[in-house]
Parts: structure tokens; C-alpha cells; sequence
């Protein structure tokens, strides 16, 4: 029997940037080239991103410049989600404190709000989001207008960005440390909440969508909250350990190596009488052992079935012994 293609069981693929397209300046192996030919079937593609600390324009000549074909309204950025939450609390004119960069001042301003950049102009509402030119005095006039009374929206909590030398301090640390002064915590637009993917979903109006992300803890778990499909590609944030010991809610429907297995026919996972097969790969609960019996123990589908046993185990993965080389990263 074929198996089905991701990417022609949808009418929408959604994808988040950092990890999944790019990391920093750099376009990730054969993203480009899948995400065209998935274009090319007359497939939209909007990317999903947590990062509102530039335009959606300059996203797009980011993206142009790697040879994928975007246009600004295709972005759906936290930043965007973050002034809809605004509108709902504020009134349209008011003052909003901006702690970000350019992107999100520019969605603020669209927005209707007046942007300010002390606490002694007593803002309503603090909208806080990252930029790497973020600084204390920042971050303290942000605590300053929230214990005054202002409505505190970050645009994610992203602990970590992923760059091309490795993982950086993401927004989440820089509203730790506003919470820290403040006590209490901010309305979250981004991933994993599911607002910014009602975002999404209202633009685009899909039948089906499925989203691409690197991250369990806010892209995987966002869509699941969004009752979208959710896919998690191993070029980014979590690792193949990460998926294996992935908490409930935060488990993929898909699990893909590269982009690139969106065009290829999706091995699933399918029961047997000690575990799961997929594909060449048969993985098998023995005692308190999970192991490969047949096929390659650092393939795709091998990952597949050993997440289904261990998913359907019964048991916490601390209390099992997982094969070393279903986790660990080729040599």
C-alpha cells in the first residue's frame, strides 16, 4: 500500500520560521525547495512565528532572498495577535508602552494605539515582545507602567531562539524578568496559546491545516490547542529524545526528520503484538525494555513506532530502558 503524502491531505501548511525555515541568517537544508513545490500545487503556505521584532516586509525579503515566494500578508506574527488581544482590552487611541523592535511598533501603530516609551506617561497597556537591542531601562519602565495599573501582553514566551551558533535567550527570559519585579504574569498571544493560530485560521479559511514546527512546548503544543494537525520537524529547538518523552499534549500528529519528508509518502505507525512497525522498522516493549528489532534504530520510522510504544506504554519514559540509539544523534 502507497502512503499518503503530508502535504496533499491539507489545503493549508503553516509553518513557523526560526528552526524550521531558517536559523538566523541562514535557510535550513531543502526548506526552500519543499515549501515552492508545495506552493506550486496551489497549496498556501503562511509561516507562524513568535518573532515580532521585525516588519512582516523585512520578513519577506528575508524569505525572497533564500528564493521562497512570500508576500507581507502571509506572515501571521505574535505581534499581530498581541494587538488583536489589545484591541479587546483598550480602547482604540490609547497609550501602549513598546518593548520590542520595529516590527512591533509598526502593528502597534497600525493598530490605532499611541506608543509611548516612559511610564510617566501612564500607559493602559504594556506590549512586550523581542529584539535583540532590548534593554534594562526597557524592561524596567515596563515594570514600572505595569505596577501602575497597565495591562501587561507579551507576544510569547519562547525561552530560546535558535541562530546559526547555536541557542540564544528568547523573549520568554525577558519577560522572567519583568515578572520578577512585577509578580504576576502577562496575556501570552504567541505559541502555545491558541490565539495566534485563530489568527491564522481566519485569514486563510482552510478545510484542513497542518503546522510545521521545531519546538514541542510551544509550536506542537500551540496546534494541538488549536485543533490543528501538528507536525514537528528535528531541524530545530526539540530532539529526538525530547519527542520521545513528549508530555501528552505536547505530541506531534507527524514527526519528520527535514522539511522535505512533507513530499514523500508518511509511514504510520502501526500496532503489532509486542509493539509498533513503521515502515522497515519494528520497535517492541520487552519487560521494561524498548528496543528496535528489525531495521534501522536512527531512522525516521523507527523514532515513529518507538514514540508510539512508549506513548501507549502505560508508563513515564524514566521508568523505561530506551534504546540509546533511537535518541542519539548519528556519528
Amino acid at each position: 500500500m502507497v502512503a499518503n503524502k503530508i502535504w496533499n491531505q491539507h489545503d493549508l501548511l503553516l509553518a513557523d520560521l526560526d528552526g524550521v525555515v531558517y536559523e538566523g541568517t541562514v535557510a535550513i537544508k531543502n526548506a526552500v525547495e519543499t515549501i515552492n513545490s508545495i506552493a506550486q500545487q496551489s497549496i498556501p503556505v503562511g509561516y507562524v512565528t513568535n518573532n515580532s521584532s521585525r516588519k512582516p516586509e523585512t520578513i519577506v525579503e528575508q524569505l525572497l532572498g533564500f528564493g521562497l515566494h512570500a508576500k507581507p500578508e502571509d506572515i501571521i506574527s505574535s505581534g499581530q495577535t498581541a494587538v488583536e488581544l489589545l484591541q479587546t482590552k483598550i480602547s482604540i487611541g490609547a497609550k501602549v508602552l513598546v518593548v520590542g523592535g520595529d516590527g512591533l511598533r509598526a502593528r502597534v501603530s497600525a493598530g490605532g494605539f499611541e506608543i509611548v516609551a516612559s511610564s510617566d506617561e501612564k500607559p493602559e497597556a504594556v506590549i512586550q515582545g523581542f529584539a535583540p537591542d532590548v534593554s534594562w531601562k526597557d524592561l524596567a519602565e515596563a515594570a514600572y507602567s505595569i505596577q501602575n495599573g497597565a495591562i501587561w501582553v507579551a507576544t510569547n514566551s519562547d525561552w530560546t531562539l535558535p541562530q546559526e551558533k547555536g541557542l540564544a535567550p528568547g523573549n520568554g527570559t525577558l519577560v522572567g524578568a519583568v515578572h520578577t519585579a512585577v509578580g504576576q504574569l502577562p496575556i501570552v498571544a504567541g505559541k502555545p496559546e491558541p490565539a495566534i493560530f485563530q489568527t491564522a485560521l481566519n485569514l486563510f479559511k482552510p478545510e484542513s491545516a497542518v503546522f510545521v514546527g521545531d519546538r514541542l512546548d510551544t509550536d506542537i503544543l500551540g496546534a494541538n490547542r488549536a485543533g490543528i494537525k501538528s507536525a514537528l520537524v528535528l531541524t530545530g529547538v526539540s530532539t529526538r529524545k525530547d519527542v520521545l518523552a513528549a508530555k501528552p499534549e505536547e505530541r506531534p500528529y507527524y514527526i519528520i526528520s527535514n522539511l522535505d519528508e512533507l513530499l514523500i509518502g508518511y509511514q504510520e505507525p502501526k500496532q503489532t503484538k509486542r509493539g509498533f512497525s513503521c515502515g522497515k522498522a519494528s520497535v517492541e516493549l520487552l519487560g521494561d525494555k524498548v528496543l528496535v528489532t528489525d531495521g534501522d534504530p536512527q531512522s525516521i520510522e523507527a523514532l515513529r513506532a518507538a514514540c508510539n510504544v512508549i506513548w501507549n506504554s502505560g508508563k513515564h519514559i524514566h521508568f523505561l530502558d530506551v534504546q540509546s540509539e533511537l535518541y542519539e544523534k548519528k556519528a
